[in-house]
């Protein structure tokens, strides 16, 4: 079988480096290049020493555009578009950005989330993966957006380890300030909202509800745990039969009856999802992996369909249980 010919820019990271550990034993993929501008010259355990013994690759800091059938972006937000810019790659060869740069479906770009466009995906060249948080709360709340079960303001909290903050050292991922602590950032104003709110009114038209979200900085290094709830008339039945529907192709989602845990996540491209009726409202947890289905995982997923790949290919990963 001809592998697809695949690139990755900006491979040192974390998220690149999730692609890496990914695509190296994926069973379609030839990895012909990894780029770093900050690593030329370095072989892939050297940066990312958990892969001593499965690949020889040696990072480079040369861009090659042509013979490629795919190539990952995953430079920081806001350097995607500059990149592209420059660097010219075939119309045929598949993109998919993993930041911010495109998830508004700018140049040509498809937003990437498969529960929601899988049928789009299989067509599309270019693929804006979506954010971690944006994908926890997409994936809690979409079945309820299209039933339109959600009338009223929406309130969400979201907690994340400290890998969704990047490999980049800063002040607030920083062990002695993330240890031992929780702290909100960007109250009502995280950049991920406007991508939420674009996939939630092409399930809804019309959808305008305010999303109220406070997102938490966790103690923990990875996962994403959202709780969303609503004011809802009916059975937590009637909300359970919505979900396992409109999941029932879903590849990686899966709704739950019973109470669950980060741990059934992590280190998978899983989301689970699970429902409660308390007080008149509709309560939806839902958990992942923000490195994996919130990032690299849901990167590869992207580019299984993309290519008319079995969605689950490469991404068949056990969770760490206990």
């Amino acid at each position: 079988m001809t592998k697809i010919k695949t690139a990755i820019i900006g491979a040192a990271g974390y998220t690149g480096g999730e692609l890496l550990r990914i695509l190296v034993h994926h069973p379609s993929c030839e990895l012909v290049y990894i780029h770093s501008n900050s690593q030329k010259g370095k072989k892939i355990d050297e940066v990312h020493p958990d892969l001593i013994g499965d690949s020889d690759l040696v990072f480079t800091d040369e861009v090659k555009t042509t013979g490629l059938d795919a190539v990952f972006l995953g430079l920081p937000h806001g350097q995607a578009k500059a990149f592209l810019a420059e660097n010219k790659f075939d119309d045929q060869t598949v993109i998919i950005d993993l930041s911010t740069d495109f998830r508004d479906e700018s140049n040509g770009f498809l937003y990437g989330l498969p529960e929601v466009n899988a049928s789009q995906t299989g067509q599309a060249k270019r693929i804006a993966n979506p954010g971690c948080f944006a994908t926890g709360i997409q994936l809690a709340l979409a079945p309820a957006i299209a039933a339109g079960l959600a009338k009223s303001d929406i309130h969400i909290t979201g907690i994340t380890g400290s890998t969704g903050a990047g490999k980049k050292l800063s002040e607030t991922t920083h062990f002695s300030q993330r240890n031992q602590n929780v702290s909100v950032y960007k109250l009502f104003t995280h950049q991920h909202l406007k991508e939420i709110s674009q996939t939630f009114g092409q399930l809804q038209t019309g959808f305008d509800q305010h999303l109220l979200f406070v997102p938490y900085r966790g103690n923990f290094s990875r996962g994403i745990w959202v709780t969303a709830y609503f004011p809802f008339e009916g059975s937590l039945e009637e909300a359970y039969k919505i979900y396992h529907d409109f999941y029932q192709n879903a590849a990686f989602t899966h709704v739950s009856e019973k109470d669950i845990d980060l741990k059934q996540v992590v280190s998978t491209n899983k989301c689970i999802v699970h429902l409660k009726k308390e007080a008149g409202q509709l309560v939806i947890y839902s958990a992942i992996d923000n490195l994996l289905k919130g990032a690299s995982g849901q990167a590869v997923q992207n580019y299984n369909l993309a290519f008319g790949l079995n969605e689950k290919e490469g991404l068949r990963l056990k969770s760490v249980a206990f």
